[in-house]
């Protein structure tokens, strides 16, 4: 028998999908939205060559309010526990993600990244022990593949360092949402708490890199501070109570598939704001990703026995 002490919440799987699915995801769905702003809010706002910092500013601020406003801390295992997922959902993510930007157009990694989806699918199988789902690899190729018409230009170019620096963000994210639905969430932390924890082990673990890689803070103005304040508490605390909560209560390969809207909000921003434009191929990639969005949702599909 398990103590109360010890107990988490338990996490839904695929096969049990309550009523109330869809507006919870539509509630998660906001978390990559808002990270979809993190390009035009870097380049608008932010002072150039501080990637790093930005992250920073984006995990560890947010953590430590959430610790001050809950007052709760891990116990026992859920010290290390905490510290894994916050590593590996948003401490190592962060510089994989700029290293892959800095060696590649934004495009391919991107599409690098929306290969999340697939690696959660097979992590699902291997973690969590669920049965591989032809119906969620196919979204999740198709998902893919409608991010890569989006974003991919004429002018894409291959660098093996920023390949695997894109894949190992999207492999360490993926493994940790995936641990995330195994742990669940212990019952005396709320998920601004949970939140807490990882965005501050997250923030401590990006603190040194940071400050080794690119030195002394930049100066900060009132632009730039809207921008930090922005990317801290909108794309930092708030997106990641809403993401863990998501992710404790939706179906994982759910949850996963929504990290396509992401570059799907980035590309709209470039067009509204920066006055890019679309052609028929990118909207035929938005289509298919917002299909593979949609069908992600959904049950999947079972053969009836005659």
């Amino acid at each position: 028998m398990t103590s109360p002490a010890t107990q988490t919440v338990p996490a839904g799987t695929v096969s049990d999908v309550p009523r109330g699915h869809l507006p919870r995801a539509v509630l998660t769905a906001l978390t990559p939205m808002a990270w979809g702003t993190t390009y035009i809010v870097t380049t608008e706002l932010l002072p150039p060559g501080h990637p790093l910092f930005a992250g920073l500013l984006r995990a560890l601020p947010g953590g430590l309010i959430a610790l001050a406003l809950t007052r709760t801390l891990p116990r026992g295992g859920w010290w290390g526990k905490a510290a894994t997922l916050g590593v590996l959902n948003i401490g190592l993510p962060f510089p994989l993600l700029f290293l892959a930007a800095e060696r590649l157009p934004g495009g391919v990694a991107a599409t690098l990244a929306a290969a999340q989806p697939l690696i959660i699918a097979l992590l699902a199988v291997a973690v969590l022990r669920e049965a591989l789902s032809a119906w969620r690899l196919a979204w999740g190729l198709i998902g893919m593949a409608g991010v890569g018409l989006v974003v991919i230009g004429p002018s894409a170019a291959s660098d093996n360092v920023g390949i695997l620096a894109a894949l190992g963000s999207a492999a360490s994210m993926a493994l940790g949402i995936t641990l995330t639905k195994r742990w669940g969430r212990p019952p005396e932390a709320g998920p601004t708490a949970f939140a807490g924890w990882q965005l501050t082990a997250g923030g401590l673990f990006l603190l040194p890199i940071t400050f080794l890689a690119e030195g002394a803070p930049p100066a900060i103005d009132l632009t730039a501070a809207l921008g930090y304040l922005w990317m801290g508490l909108v794309g930092g605390l708030i997106s990641y109570v809403l993401w863990f909560r998501g992710i404790t209560t939706l179906p994982v390969t759910s949850v996963a598939v929504l990290v396509l809207l992401s570059p799907l909000v980035a590309a709209v921003l470039g067009a509204v704001v920066l006055g890019q434009t679309f052609g028929p191929v990118q909207l035929l990639g938005f289509g298919l990703a917002l299909a593979a969005i949609v069908a992600g949702q959904l049950p999947t599909p079972t053969r009836s026995r005659g």
